[in-house]
């Protein structure tokens, strides 16, 4: 078989793969979203058959043998082609089916007694569960590449092309520039919260007018009510986002809805013609992908220029009380030491993601026991964000990542902040004009740049190489922290 033939019987297999994947995104949605609670056994099953059946579809030895023909192409598409899937097919192949049930046993036991220990603040009866995930995942990783170290292997999965060399450095650099700036942040006059309430209904109407604004189709969307706001691709054309509204502050649902609207963005912008079902038509990395909905949420819609643009809107949708454009600016930036990751501010959420990518590698390199692990999360939160950590539900407890493996996943957090910094740069300079535009809502050239540069480019290249090639040789730490002094700092008054 020529590498032409290869290729186009590679995307057959592709396109039915991914219809399968798209049932069972379609199956998760409806689980939280619309599911009766009675249903739940029966879409666990649902859910483990269509795994199984995508699971074997994926590690298909006939399929397979169409990557070795790509692998000796002459084509660069073809060879990324069959690279891209080689990073995947291989983790499944390498790891023993005997392996993969213990793995699936251990997380859904893990999951509940994580869920019961965060409720009870029980570390001791986590524990014995985290132990033996950790173990299992050390297993997993081994199989799949022995000889490299086992959280570089881990990063793989979720950011290509990044390791515990480029993190370090690049994590210890930001790690001293944010706690300088948020020790000058405290020297200077605190900002009060100010509850920002807000009927339910009018607030989605909102949200509904900023989505569509900000260029989501929801002609090939909806925006509905998740407890836990997520994005998810069923296919190209139906790309599905959630929210949470707070009836006691309209700035929970804004946040989040403006969040998962940059995560859709990019799912409805990957290449389609000659890069469709090639495995190049997705997103090339986790933290390439939090760039997106970071700097759409944080970027824009924590700007001067977008409070400007959207309080009126707000007033038309909220009534007279709605806030004006300055207390949204405020509200939307203050700078609060705390102790739960999801509700940090833009400042101090690096600090949490820097804590759980050092212990996290601790774990995976022996130098941390589990047992010792609320210590050493407390011991590093008095260090590092100067908060007393009071119980384990609201230390180590609080994030269910480690409950299910996810090892390795957290960077792409902070990946996604500084990714999404440089971006910032470069369209700032490629379009001198962009904060008049995003103040009189014109948000078109912004994702007209994004389209080109990197939602379009899909898998082509790996995410440290695709920013490189966007951004130039840019400091993306030194971007980050110019940001949030010129924000944050200048908010506050504070001196770098």
């Amino acid at each position: 078989m020529d590498a032409s033939s290869a290729a186009r019987a590679w995307r057959d297999h592709l396109q039915r793969l991914q219809s399968l994947r798209g049932a069972q995104a379609l199956l998760a949605w409806d689980q939280q979203t619309g599911m009766p609670p009675a249903g739940a056994a029966a879409r666990a099953g649902q859910q483990a058959l269509l795994g199984e059946l995508a699971h074997s579809w994926a590690i298909d030895p006939e399929a397979r043998k169409l990557l070795d023909v790509l692998e000796a192409s002459d084509e660069a598409t073809h060879q990324r082609m069959a690279l891209v899937a080689r990073r995947e097919v291989d983790r499944a192949v390498k790891v023993p089916s005997a392996l993969v049930r213990r793995l699936s046993e251990a997380h859904s036991a893990a999951f509940g007694a994580w869920a019961t220990a965060k409720q009870d603040d029980d570390f001791s009866a986590f524990a014995p569960h985290l132990r033996t995930v950790v173990d299992l995942a050390l297993e997993e990783l081994g199989h799949i590449d022995p000889d490299r170290h086992p959280y570089d292997v881990a990063l793989e999965a979720y950011d290509p092309g990044t390791t515990i060399a480029t993190l370090r450095p690049l994590f210890g650099r930001l790690k001293d520039g944010l706690v300088e700036l948020l020790d000058a942040i405290a020297d200077q006059e605190p900002i009060a919260h100010v509850p920002l309430p807000a009927d339910v209904k009018a607030q989605r109407a909102l949200n509904v007018e900023i989505s569509e604004a900000l260029g989501y189709d929801f002609g090939a969307g909806r925006l509905d009510v998740a407890p836990h706001p997520f994005t998810i691709d069923i296919a190209r054309q139906d790309v599905r986002i959630t929210t949470m509204f707070d009836p006691d502050d309209m700035l929970v649902a804004l946040g989040g809805t403006i969040h998962e609207v940059g995560h859709a963005l990019y799912e409805q912008g990957l290449p389609t013609g000659a890069l469709e079902h090639t495995g190049l038509d997705r997103a090339a990395s986790m933290g390439l992908h939090e760039s997106q909905s970071r700097f759409w949420e944080n970027a824009i819609g924590r700007s001067e220029a977008f409070c400007a643009w959207m309080a009126p809107k707000a007033r038309a949708h909220l009534g007279p009380d709605a806030p004006d454009a300055r207390t949204l600016f405020q509200q939307s930036n203050r700078v609060d030491r705390s102790l739960i990751r999801v509700f940090a501010d833009e400042v101090t959420y690096n600090l949490h993601i820097i804590v759980r990518f050092e212990l996290e590698l601790a774990l995976l390199e022996g130098t941390l026991a589990v047992e010792d692990l609320p210590e050493a999360w407390n011991s590093a939160y008095a260090d590092v964000l100067q908060v007393d950590v009071p119980d384990d539900r609201r230390g180590c407890l609080q994030d269910v990542h480690w409950s299910h493996g996810s090892f390795g996943y957290f960077p792409s957090y902070t990946l996604g902040n500084l990714y999404a910094a440089s971006f910032t740069k470069a369209i700032e300079a490629a379009h001198p004009t962009l904060w008049d535009d995003v103040a009189d809502g014109r948000f078109a050239p912004v994702l007209h740049w994004l389209r080109h540069h990197v939602h379009q480019q899909g898998r082509t290249q790996d995410a440290p190489d695709l920013v490189r090639a966007v951004c130039g040789d840019r400091d993306p730490v030194a971007d980050l922290l110019d940001h949030l002094w010129g924000r944050h700092g200048a908010m506050y008054g504070a001196r770098r």
